[in-house]
């Protein structure tokens, strides 16, 4: 490990559209709490909309942005022992949503939904992952087994939330072997995981929705079976090209899909709603701020659902980095690693769409 440093470097938003190198004091940690030098954090589409677009953080700004994050442990707070004091030098993801564990929505087994809960980049202090190190609760910490390199480490980042958050999207589908799925945005990070994911899970057809067919490309030896180019397309022409395809595989276009919206936009969840059929699911994934119109009578007639789905409980992690760690998940081919101080230029390559991997920036103040 690396000698304890006197500060924290990072860079801070200091306002919407403007970041700023810091050097922060640092924090004593309190009880239960560690300090992770940071090995490398993915960049978000969320990162992007509090960035750019004003998306109120709950902590204000001046903030550390990045939830995406996989570390090492290198000091734990005084008097800790049992599993705390064990951390120490232990490689970990630190899951994106950081649950309470304690109140009811908790105890209910819908922690990843917790009202109280702490998020890195939003509302963990002014802590986030664009940064040299971070302080973060212990509780909840997926530790990586020893032996994984530490030039292996910056790809686990994305683990912390685009593979778990269509793995926990999956789960509230009741994802089973033989099902049909459709996922929109297929070519973004969560939703090519979740084509991933979704064969892993036993699925028997995936058709994936993107404006980038070369991103749809490189998922076809990946799980996608069917790739739908939705560039200038309206939807009653998408919905057309999925109907040409079913008709062609011998499938219903209209009964017992399930629908996953990742892509975020209003012509993405537009199209998801068009194609929600008899008896199907339409998950909600992605995050958009505008508003669509939908006639919810046609739930009743269908006997369909819509259901959204926040983040990931961490207690699933393990079984996620599993996947990834024994290769039935693939993350390199998907993961482009840059240092931390190209981060202005990634942010606006991201927003201009010109990005092909998931960029994972790693520190080098």
């Amino acid at each position: 490990m690396n000698p304890l440093p006197n500060e924290i470097q990072a860079w801070q938003m200091v306002a919407v559209g403007e970041l700023r190198q810091v050097a922060l004091p640092l924090p004593a940690l309190a009880a239960g709490e560690v300090l992770v030098e940071i090995h490398g954090c993915g960049v978000c589409h969320t990162d992007l909309s509090y960035f750019y677009d004003g998306v109120p953080t709950r902590q204000a700004p001046p903030l550390i942005l990045g939830h995406e994050i996989v570390g090492v442990v290198v000091a734990v707070a005084e008097a800790a022992s049992g599993r705390d004091a064990a951390l120490l030098g232990r490689a970990v993801i630190v899951p994106a949503v950081l649950p309470c564990h304690d109140c009811a929505l908790c105890r209910s087994g819908r922690e990843n939904r917790c009202l109280q809960q702490r998020m890195p980049g939003n509302s963990l202090g002014i802590y986030g992952g664009f940064a040299s190190h971070i302080p973060v609760p212990a509780g909840d910490l997926c530790l990586i087994p020893e032996g994984v390199a530490d030039s292996a480490l910056p790809h686990l980042a994305v683990v912390a939330d685009a593979v778990t958050t269509p793995y926990q999207a999956a789960l509230r589908a009741q994802l089973e072997p033989g099902d049909r799925l459709v996922v929109i945005g297929a070519g973004g990070g969560v939703g090519g995981y979740l084509v991933q994911l979704a064969k892993v899970l036993g699925a028997a057809q995936v058709v994936g929705f993107d404006l980038d067919m070369a991103r749809l490309a490189a998922l076809q030896n990946h799980g996608l079976d069917h790739a739908i180019d939705a560039a200038g397309q309206s939807v009653s022409q998408l919905k057309e090209a999925f109907k040409t395809h079913c008709q062609a595989q011998g499938l219903p276009a209209n009964v017992g899909w399930k629908i996953f919206e990742c892509s975020g936009s209003q012509a993405g969840q537009e199209l998801a709603l068009a194609l929600l059929g008899f008896v199907g699911k339409l998950m909600v994934v992605g995050y958009g701020r505008h508003e669509v119109h939908y006639n919810i009578s046609r739930l009743m007639a269908f006997d369909a659902e819509i259901i959204g789905s926040w983040g990931c409980a961490p207690r699933h992690y393990p079984a996620v980095l599993q996947l990834c760690l024994d290769g039935r998940i693939a993350l390199e081919p998907f993961v482009e690693l840059r240092p931390m101080s190209a981060i202005r230029e990634v942010f606006a390559a991201a927003r201009r769409h010109e990005l092909q991997r998931r960029v994972v920036l790693t520190p080098d103040f």
